[in-house]
């Protein structure tokens, strides 16, 4: 089997069954980098390229959530802000993930053991914030994302799989915060979707769902609204940092001078030295089906429940308004430091995985057109916890592992008061400051050996799922991250 190239030839066949199995489910499929989201969300008219020199309180680079939301922040506060954006703000992942909104209590477990119990619940409060937040904010802005405050279930989806869930529930009721978390029998999971696969599980409580491209184009409306200057196809090649400010020079001529920057652009924070070992970068891939609103009221999912299953490299699925069904897998490729690799987008070969696995998980859905593919890269911390922290004048956050949307809510007020220069109970959260305790190997170790091991989860993940005992080999070579201490993209 090639590295980086999950499944390999058995997945090739398999695909190629499922398709001939559901040939008109596959017809007409749309695989595009942009998807569902940004197309059902309509166009933008880009905003204006930064050509000339512009002075500001503050530069933010990088027009995704968290570079909008502490933009917003810093707005609020009184600040003279810039923001610059490589493309179209809301056209990277923040407009094309799964639009999950919960926040770390189901982490609990892994920040007690990386932080001590005190600090843990001091993150996980901070974070249990962002759900009432984003839906309070587009409550009181008019910006209509699709908001749904619904439990999301975190679900076995195999024997392999059962009580994946119990380290963060006994961390939560060890921490008196058991009210977060429900476990939900086979019954009550049949309650909430009745598909066969789906067996026992955990309900987090505090949790919705969005639809991404509208609450990201929400934010960047209501900042050019409130006069905030958003420049994009605004690409910076070089920032210049010294003490008492920075200085960025942008593609086509344009610079822009400032107290302080702020870094908030994903897995382009690779490029950064100091950086480069804190973060990998790896693909996830999503599809939607046509509106099934008869499909969903025979499988009573009906409630707008995320869900996701306990698999390595997991799948997450959810409704939508109209009644489709949006799936993603975790299953995509490593990539290679900031370098974009086209397959990182749009990857045929793990997109018809992905439908196939679409139907192996809910069956219902077989005979359901796919109207859209797409993808993108997910920036990952050896802690599998986002980071944020500073450089001189230079701000940062990354590391949001696909679990970004309530995340980065937080992360934008972090990084906005780590731009004031405040001292407040947000910066002296244990995920501010400094880098991640861990490290990656360098490139191009980090892609060829992440590639092997991500082989080798899938295969794992595979056997597990068909109820088959995974060789010894790809157990040995799936079981590496964890003996290292280290988390890759799933």
């Amino acid at each position: 089997m090639l590295p980086g190239r999950p499944g390999g030839a058995r997945r090739r066949r398999a695909c190629a069954l499922a398709a001939g199995r559901t040939a008109l489910a596959w017809r007409h499929m749309e695989r595009c980098a942009h998807g569902f989201w940004l197309a059902d969300a309509g166009p933008v008219t880009a905003r204006p390229v930064l050509t000339g020199r512009e002075r500001a309180d503050v530069l933010v680079v990088g027009g995704g959530y968290l570079g909008l939301w502490t933009a917003w922040q810093l707005a609020e506060a009184g600040a003279d802000v810039a923001l610059v954006e490589a493309g179209v703000c809301g056209h990277g992942p923040s407009g094309r993930n799964g639009g999950f909104v919960h926040g770390l209590w189901d982490r609990l477990a892994e920040l007690t053991e990386l932080f001590g119990a005190a600090a843990a619940m001091d993150v996980a409060r901070a974070a249990a914030t962002t759900v009432a937040g984003i839906a309070g904010w587009c409550e009181a802005q008019g910006v209509d994302a699709h908001v749904v405050r619904a439990p999301m279930l975190e679900v076995a989806a195999a024997a392999a799989q059962d009580g994946a869930w119990e380290p963060a529930v006994a961390a939560c009721r060890a921490a008196g915060a058991g009210d977060q978390v429900a476990e939900a029998g086979p019954e009550a999971v049949q309650a909430i979707c009745a598909s066969p696969t789906l067996r026992r599980g955990a309900l987090w409580r505090d949790a919705a769902t969005v639809h991404p491209a509208r609450l990201a184009l929400g934010l960047r409306a209501r900042l050019i609204e409130r006069g905030v200057r958003v420049h994009e196809h605004s690409r910076v090649v070089a920032l210049d940092d010294r003490p008492g400010g920075v200085r960025a020079r942008i593609a086509g001529g344009g610079e822009v001078a400032a107290g302080a920057a702020v870094l908030a652009v994903n897995h382009a924070s690779a490029a950064v030295r100091p950086l480069r070992g804190a973060l990998s970068v790896a693909s996830s891939h999503v599809v939607a089906t046509e509106p099934v609103p008869d499909v969903l009221e025979r499988l009573g999912w009906t409630g707008g429940e995320s869900i996701a299953d306990c698999r390595t490299m997991l799948h997450y699925f959810r409704t939508t308004r109209d009644g489709r069904v949006v799936f993603g897998w975790g299953g995509g490729r490593m990539g290679m430091g900031a370098r974009r690799r086209a397959l990182l987008d749009v990857d045929p070969g793990v997109q018809d995985a992905t439908v196939d696995h679409l139907h192996a998980l809910l069956p219902a859905l077989a005979g359901a057109r796919i109207t859209h593919a797409w993808g993108g890269p997910i920036d990952v911390s050896p802690v599998h916890l986002p980071w944020f922290g500073t450089l001189r004048s230079t701000h940062y956050g990354f590391g949001f592992t696909g679990n970004g949307v309530g995340p980065a809510h937080l992360g934008g007020r972090i990084l906005a008061d780590l731009a004031r220069g405040a001292d407040t109970a947000l910066t002296r959260l244990p995920i501010v400051g400094g880098l991640p305790p861990r490290r990656f190997p360098p490139e191009p170790l980090r892609f060829a050996g992440g590639s092997v091991i991500r082989a080798a989860l899938v295969r794992a993940d595979d056997a597990a799922s068909a109820g088959r005992r995974t060789d010894p080999v790809t157990a040995a070579v799936a079981a590496l991250p964890r003996l290292l201490g280290l988390h890759l993209p799933r």
